[in-house]
């Protein structure tokens, strides 16, 4: 099964110099737990999380209306193509200790993959649980 099957092409993406604030109101409005931070012409430079928000703003009592998303976004990405296999982007998640994934086309976001929407598929349900089990023994580990 191929990514562009299971990703969400509706994607909510922020700019890099909007505040942190309005990221927050993104993610709470649409019940998502990250933003692709994209240049005017879509292309991929980040992604502001909630955790992004909360360690990088809130905790280091940064004012959110002020602080700019590219001041707390993280970079450095791992991404996927439509194209590939979706065991090619669990072993990715596993890999990069991701939840998440952006979908990257011709250099574009083009939708997101989320390790929920890997859950909620019957023909990946091992690669999901397999994907967070390891996610997880990871973070566990000092």
């Amino acid at each position: 099964m191929q990514v562009r099957e299971l990703m969400n092409s509706n994607v909510i993406s922020i700019s890099p110099d909007e505040s942190t604030a309005l990221a927050a109101r993104l993610i709470a409005r649409h019940n998502i737990g990250a933003l692709p931070v994209c240049a005017d012409g879509g292309e991929l430079r980040g992604v502001v999380t909630d955790r992004d928000i909360v360690l990088r703003c809130i905790a280091a009592e940064e004012d959110p209306a002020q602080m700019p998303v590219k001041n707390i976004m993280s970079r450095g990405l791992s991404t996927i193509s439509p194209d590939d296999d979706v065991r090619t982007a669990s072993h990715v998640m596993s890999d990069k200790q991701v939840r998440r994934l952006p979908v990257v086309e011709q250099g574009k976001v083009v939708g997101m993959l989320s390790l929920g929407d890997l859950a909620v598929s019957s023909s990946c349900d091992m690669e999901a649980s397999k994907a967070l089990s390891e996610i997880s023994e990871n973070i566990r580990r000092p």
